[in-house]
């Protein structure tokens, strides 16, 4: 974004070009200019175009999954041409490059994954042998668990995209986060809300989180007036339970956190590819152990379901 200003800018945001990127950059940007006392022009936003948003022809599973949607954005941010990247939680890989870290996390919106369609009502109305849309392994794997009879089509891009897909009648149905819904003022799409105990989202899903340079104490500094604690502890939780078990697109895992005070139970599940088999389990403590219960977590479904379940994810 070019600016015909010489001052240097406050901060400088990277976001990619979507319209729920543009408007959780937006939400960053008024948020660090209230609490920090600054005009939010004074914010500068600048659009990256990622792999993900390149390459569109392809399951993300099929072309390096996680990290497609942050790789451009940390580079930017490592050749300082940005001070933070704002991005959807879920889509940032378990580990990150080096000298980079997440280190604000705004209060979590709704979990849930909603159910969307032209012409169904429900996960239950669909016809049998219905097509369900969808670039989700975990989102397939929990379709077909529930309804085995569906068949799933490949059904990528934005939310517009993806609304323009069903018209087409490319699928008669599928599942969007329902925080991103809420965030670009669409929550009239939803025909149903799935329960997360149920259809499990995916770890850190609706979520924002703030990613920055490491040695940046300035930057770190002012983002930390944006964290949110309770929700930092669920996503420090969910990503360690990710990372032990895989961390990669490769594998449908969920996750769903509850917090109640300082006590947090966090539930985890990993299923087959076609749903058939699916392991689940829970553990229970202190926020302040939330590292540690995402490990154990993961720990306890990697013995459930051993380690062959798992090497036949392995890219063949």
């Amino acid at each position: 974004m070019q600016t015909n200003q010489t001052t240097k800018p406050f901060l400088r945001i990277g976001t990619r070009g979507s319209l729920l990127a543009l408007a959780q950059a937006k939400l960053v940007q008024s948020k660090l200019a209230k609490f920090n006392g600054v005009d939010a022009k004074d914010i500068h936003i600048e659009v990256i175009k990622t792999s993900g948003d390149i390459i569109q022809d392809r399951p993300l599973s099929e072309v390096g999954g996680k990290g497609l949607f942050t790789k451009e954005i940390e580079v930017a941010l490592l050749e300082n041409r940005i001070d933070i990247g704002v991005h959807s939680s879920k889509d940032v890989a378990t580990q990150l490059p080096d000298g980079l870290g997440m280190f604000a996390f705004l209060q979590r919106e709704d979990v849930r994954d909603a159910f969307v369609s032209l012409n169904y009502k429900s996960v239950d109305d669909l016809p049998e042998g219905a097509t369900f849309g969808t670039s989700s392994l975990r989102r397939a794997a929990q379709m077909l668990r529930h309804r085995p009879d569906l068949k799933i089509v490949e059904f990528r891009g934005n939310v517009q995209t993806r609304m323009k897909k069903l018209e087409d009648g490319v699928a008669d149905a599928t599942l969007l986060a329902y925080a991103g819904l809420r965030r670009l003022g669409q929550t009239h799409i939803a025909r149903q809300m799935i329960d997360p105990n149920v259809f499990m989202p995916a770890p850190a899903q609706g979520a924002i989180g703030i990613e920055a340079r490491q040695d940046d104490t300035r930057t770190r500094d002012l983002i930390a007036l944006l964290n949110h604690s309770g929700t930092a502890a669920a996503l420090v939780a969910e990503r360690h339970f990710l990372h032990g078990l895989d961390g990669s697109c490769r594998t449908p895992i969920g996750a769903y956190t509850e917090i109640d005070g300082n006590d947090m139970k966090v539930i985890g599940q990993v299923l087959s590819l076609d749903g058939t088999t699916a392991f689940e389990g829970e553990v229970t403590g202190h926020v302040a152990d939330c590292e540690e219960i995402g490990q154990h977590l993961a720990q306890i479904l990697r013995e459930q379901a051993g380690e062959k379940f798992f090497e036949s994810f392995e890219v063949r």
